[in-house]
């Protein structure tokens, strides 16, 4: 399929950095001559992609726009690969992608972005981001293909202005190998966490970011937790704690105990073998990984209807309003309701559609499809 440069933000630890991985590794670093750019640093993933066979070069940009000595290495980098399509990740990455192009050494390679947001508005976004977003609007109509990976990003984007002729949707994909039940992990995690064997572990994995909404989940875990003594809630995520201000005096001080505050973990399959319930708070997202990860690995979900998330978890968990913590607590309290066996049910029911709707091996067959059908074409 040609050479296939991929160009991203950054490499830390983030769902569309870990997309990139995961479809690296599920295939694509085998089937294609692919190499990285990472606007930033290597970040978390730099080695990981290496240890693919995968070339990462970095620019080494601080926040803001690109000095001269990053331009120069990006065109030296292009000049060197020579690649025949360009993959742009996330808006900054996209822009940088079309940038890339133009520098390339004879035929003008073909340019795809991959856009890994919603759009419910441009208030939230940080000044310069928002006009990097509008100038991916005004740039969209130039580019070969825009691949959204949740079908309401597309919509959103393209009543934005985005060029409707050139979306296409490739979700996410899960290796259902490694994202797997393994009820074995369970009884570890919780002693390690002094979690007694017959609580009810209702679990929260995400970074801290307003847009995650800890604060209404845990007013609605709080809730939850006035009315049963059963229930402890286990939180994975950088800067997650009772020390972030934003965080401060939502928990009881008598309730502190029944939480668990673990900070930014890498062992997350494991950590999810010790929940009966996993819940997503955000209220805004695209495609959430985490969301499929816990499907996969067999635990009901409890979600805000944000993105495409009431179209993944469907009749497999529960679907809440976003920020809306009464309504929250209420989705938490139904599946808590429920027997042991039926959630465990539901959470064969989330599995099996994972696997059948959002394999990693079907999503990397699509994008080497689209990059063996660009190599040739040239531009937009």
């Amino acid at each position: 399929m040609g050479k296939v440069l991929h160009v991203i933000t950054g490499l830390s630890r983030g769902g569309a950095e870990r997309v990139l991985v995961n479809l690296l590794g599920g295939g694509l670093a085998g089937s294609s001559d692919c190499s990285v750019i990472s606007l930033s640093n290597e970040g978390s993933y730099g080695a990981v992609i290496r240890a693919l066979g995968v070339e990462v070069y970095t620019l080494e940009m601080s926040r803001g726009l690109p000095g001269a000595a990053a331009l120069w290495k990006l065109r030296k980098i292009v000049r060197e690969v020579k690649p025949d399509v360009i993959q742009g990740w996330m808006y900054h990455g996209n822009l940088a992608a079309n940038v890339a192009a133009r520098m390339a050494p004879g035929p003008r390679p073909a340019v795809v972005w991959n856009v890994r947001h919603s759009l419910y508005s441009l208030a939230p976004e940080k000044p310069l981001t928002r006009q990097v977003i509008r100038s991916n609007r005004w740039l969209s109509p130039k580019v070969n293909t825009i691949v959204y990976n949740c079908q309401l990003s597309r919509q959103q984007h393209e009543s934005f202005g985005f060029a409707s002729a050139k979306g296409r949707v490739i979700p996410n994909g899960f290796d259902t190998e490694r994202w797997r039940p393994a009820t074995e992990r369970s009884s570890v995690i919780r002693d390690a966490l002094s979690i007694s064997q017959d609580a009810i572990v209702v679990g929260h994995v995400a970074r801290f970011h307003p847009m995650k909404g800890h604060a209404a989940f845990l007013r609605s875990v709080v809730d939850v937790m006035r009315h049963r003594a059963d229930v402890v809630c286990l939180l994975v995520g950088r800067n997650v704690n009772l020390e972030n201000p934003a965080l401060a005096g939502i928990v009881p001080r008598q309730l502190e105990e029944r939480f668990r505050f673990i900070g930014e973990r890498e062992d997350i399959h494991d950590l999810m073998q010790a929940m009966d319930v996993f819940c997503l708070s955000s209220w805004s997202e695209a495609f959430p990984n985490v969301l499929g990860e816990a499907m996969a690995c067999g635990v009901p979900c409890v979600t805000t209807d944000v993105g495409d998330s009431a179209e993944i978890v469907q009749n497999t968990g529960i679907v809440v309003p976003p920020s809306d913590s009464e309504s929250l607590a209420q989705g938490i309290n139904e599946l808590l309701q429920k027997t042991d066996a039926e959630r465990k049910a539901l959470g064969r029911a989330a599995r099996n559609r994972v696997i059948a709707n959002y394999s990693l091996q079907a999503v990397v067959a699509e994008y080497a499809e689209l990059y063996q059908n660009l190599s040739n074409r040239g531009p937009a």
